[in-house]
């Protein structure tokens, strides 16, 4: 089956990406109208972030998820210098530049907005050590060693997000190297806490800050802009905004209000078709009884 994946994956890395756009356009307005449940909950979560979920908005979201996923295509299977080539402009890597020139690790935080697995290989390429990702590992287990095998090239290192990953990366960032981490993603129970997201009580790790709280250590964001009709992309490098004060439920906020303004500066590009707002028994039940205050 990985064999199998690989080489689908190959096809669609092959296809000039105004034409993976145009399939991800068709394919995206077909799930808005096949797939109610999908149209409902982007709608929702659209809302809830205080973005208008008309129709258009909607599909437009729709579309631009489905792009981001056979983008993976592109970003597993093509040569660096391709890569590199569909970027049109850089901003901000001056704060990628301060922080090494004040030889510290690097903590690049990216929420599941625009080309984020694109961009993540863009920055890999202009830095001149290793980068490693923190990675969820796949529901169905085929998938895992064609996601490391496009992720594990050149500089790019992955850590799964185990306790033998956060070693790996911790010890990355001590090495004054650089990690990617995802801080939208629902952690496993007992590793985040109920804050606000959107003015919601969202399950939210602490990863992401326990990381970037380290000594010797700069957080940054970045976001990998998609550019309408497959002209390619724009990569944001972004500083973190506020302070981490090592406390578990202030740092998480922290973390989701940065998240939360970088995707109101790109609405459209967000997933928000991922229920970003299940969590854990456990927390469900400790918000029963007693509702978060919103430590923002």
């Amino acid at each position: 089956m990985s064999f199998l994946l690989q080489c689908i994956f190959r096809v669609f890395g092959l296809l000039p990406l105004p034409v993976l756009h145009a399939i991800a356009y068709v394919a995206g307005t077909a799930a808005y109208f096949l797939a109610p449940k999908l149209r409902r909950r982007i709608a929702e979560h659209l809302r809830q972030a205080g973005i208008i979920a008309d129709s258009r908005t909607v599909r437009q979201v729709a579309r631009e998820s489905i792009k981001g996923g056979l983008e993976l295509a592109i970003a597993w299977t093509r040569s660096p210098d391709d890569m590199v080539g569909l970027f049109r402009e850089i901003h901000g890597w001056e704060h990628v530049e301060a922080a090494m020139a004040a030889k510290q690790g690097l903590l690049l935080i990216t929420p599941h907005l625009g080309s984020y697995d694109l961009a993540g290989r863009m920055i890999s390429e202009k830095l001149p050590f290793p980068l490693t990702a923190m990675y969820r590992p796949p529901k169905k287990p085929y998938l895992e060693p064609v996601m490391n095998a496009g992720r594990q090239r050149g500089k790019g290192r992955t850590a799964p997000a185990n306790a033998q990953g956060v070693r790996q990366v911790v010890r990355a960032l001590r090495q004054r190297e650089a990690v990617i981490v995802l801080p939208d993603q629902v952690p496993q129970a007992g590793e985040g806490v109920v804050v606000t997201f959107f003015d919601r009580p969202a399950y939210t790790m602490t990863l992401a800050a326990r990381l970037g709280s380290m000594d010797n250590v700069t957080p940054l964001f970045f976001v990998g802009e998609r550019l309408p009709y497959g002209r390619g992309f724009v990569l944001h490098i972004v500083p973190f905004a506020g302070s981490l004060i090592k406390q578990a439920a202030a740092d998480a906020q922290t973390i989701n209000h940065n998240v939360e303004a970088l995707i109101r500066r790109f609405p459209t590009q967000y997933l928000f078709s991922y229920n970003r707002y299940k969590m854990p028994a456990e927390a469900a039940a400790t918000l029963e009884s007693a509702p978060p205050a919103n430590v923002g």
